[in-house]
């Protein structure tokens, strides 16, 4: 008797999340279905290997239920950014109203090591609040939304990373970098000298992509500025890498590990 096909919707836009869909197509190539959404906030997104793609919002959560709905969806897994808040939100408000089972994939926080000479703070407009006080040349991690925290920084120079060029407010005297990870150390240490910087701005994305800029400062004696990561949504199973997202979507599925 043929078992009746399952369908996973993989909230994606990482590499965790681009890891497990191929994972789980790999794993279970007959009886899955495996869809992942993306934002469509970046121009040229990075495409899971596998598995069907969407692209773009769902409508807020009632939105996100209905598509759950209409598209028979077993199990939903939140393999979104760490600081994509609203997505995230909405996942746990769509399972929780349609019942279907939500699994969350979020890479740990990094860890300060000895050397580290970071400030934590709570947000975007806490971070541009401690600026003036630590340095004058700002390297700027922070994706390009909420630039907008930072715009009436008169004094400090910005050398602005990002995937795609901001749209929105920014920093008066600001250089845009568009550039993608992975980032090596070598590259991160030639980029801070470079450009003189002297304190560093980001999130707590967690990674390996993007950890050498952390390396890079401490070596530097550079202070880091480093917004703290959302709480997740209470009652959401989290889990941390993609090969315990595999197996526990086995588990939720189909009753086995891969």
């Amino acid at each position: 008797m043929t078992r009746p096909t399952r369908h996973v919707l993989v909230l994606g836009g990482t590499t965790e999340g681009r890891r497990l869909a191929g994972g789980l197509s790999a794993a279970h190539p007959i009886g899955l279905r495996v869809t992942t959404s993306l934002a469509g906030r970046v121009a040229a997104p990075r495409l899971p290997e596998a598995g069907e793609v969407r692209i773009g919002g769902f409508g807020g959560p009632a939105g996100l239920a209905d598509w759950l709905r209409e598209h028979a969806v077993d199990l939903l897994i939140d393999a979104t950014h760490p600081f994509a808040v609203r997505i995230t939100a909405n996942a746990a408000r769509a399972a929780a109203e349609t019942g279907v089972p939500l699994l969350a994939l979020r890479r740990p926080g990094w860890t300060p090591v000895p050397g580290d000479r970071w400030h934590p703070v709570d947000s975007l407009p806490g971070a541009a609040d401690l600026l003036p006080g630590l340095g004058s040349r700002v390297l700027l991690t922070t994706g390009r939304l909420g630039l907008e925290s930072f715009a009436h920084l008169t004094e400090p120079w910005f050398l602005v990373r990002t995937v795609d060029p901001p749209t929105g407010p920014c920093p008066p005297r600001t250089t845009v970098l568009t550039a993608r990870g992975p980032f090596d150390l070598a590259g991160e240490r030639a980029l801070l000298r470079e450009h003189r910087i002297d304190v560093l701005v980001t999130k707590d994305s967690g990674g390996a992509a993007t950890a050498p800029k952390l390396t890079a400062a401490r070596e530097a004696g550079i202070p880091v500025v480093i917004v703290r990561r959302p709480e997740p949504p209470a009652g959401v199973p989290t889990v941390a890498d993609p090969a315990e997202a595999l197996a526990r979507a086995g588990e939720l599925l189909f009753g086995t590990r891969p």
